[in-house]
């Protein structure tokens, strides 16, 4: 009878230690991870044209004062956004989308700069963007997009001397906005770029 006590307390103790050593996957998680969408979120991809150049492309996507202050919270149920105290769950009416579309080597090795292709206006004007919104595996259509601006920059080389001997470059900025009205702030938006055969030469998301 004297024993019980000590009993109780080995078992308390022993309870205690094994809970310390449970296996992480056993253990409740409530890592979340706080991302700042202020000034908007971003996008980009590399891609190739078939028998041609390559080309990196970066966006951004902006909504007047949408983003502003906007948090989106990631944990192991799903992802929330927040401004301040306040739940925001869908998208503002319209989002704007700024493309830099530039030229990059196809193989980042290359030492001949002469001999390899370069972006040109054609084969920029040659290509056929589509817009995407993406739920899980779904991807649905984006209508009525506008193409709202665009210009072309030159891009200087960083050779001194050598700039009449090389190539010109060029970086391809277009604007767009896209309807967005009644989205949900989880959709992704998708950009695919394909040549003219519909053959599909680069694919990038912007995570909300």
């Amino acid at each position: 009878m004297l024993c019980r006590p000590q009993i109780r307390c080995f078992s308390a103790w022993f309870l205690a230690l094994a809970t310390a050593f449970l296996p992480a996957a056993a253990q409740p998680k409530h890592d979340k991870n706080v991302t700042n969408l202020e000034g908007g979120v971003f996008l980009g991809t590399d891609g190739a044209i078939p028998g041609g150049a390559c080309f990196r492309v970066v966006g951004r996507v902006t909504a007047a004062d949408f983003f502003e202050n906007l948090k989106r919270e990631d944990t192991n149920s799903g992802s929330l956004y927040r401004r301040g105290n306040e739940l925001v769950t869908k998208l503002p009416k319209r989002l704007h989308l700024s493309v830099s579309i530039t030229d990059t080597p196809c193989d980042l090795h290359m030492q001949q700069t002469n001999s390899r292709v370069y972006l040109t206006d054609e084969m920029i004007h040659s290509l056929r963007l589509h817009f995407f919104w993406k739920r899980g595996l779904e991807l649905r259509p984006i209508h009525d997009v506008v193409k709202s601006g665009g210009e072309v920059r030159p891009v200087p080389w960083y050779s001194h001397g050598l700039e009449q001997e090389l190539p010109k470059r060029f970086e391809w900025l277009v604007e767009f906005d896209l309807p967005s009205e009644g989205v949900p702030l989880t959709d992704n938006l998708v950009l695919m770029i394909y040549t003219p055969e519909h053959r599909l030469i680069a694919r990038g998301a912007a995570k909300m």
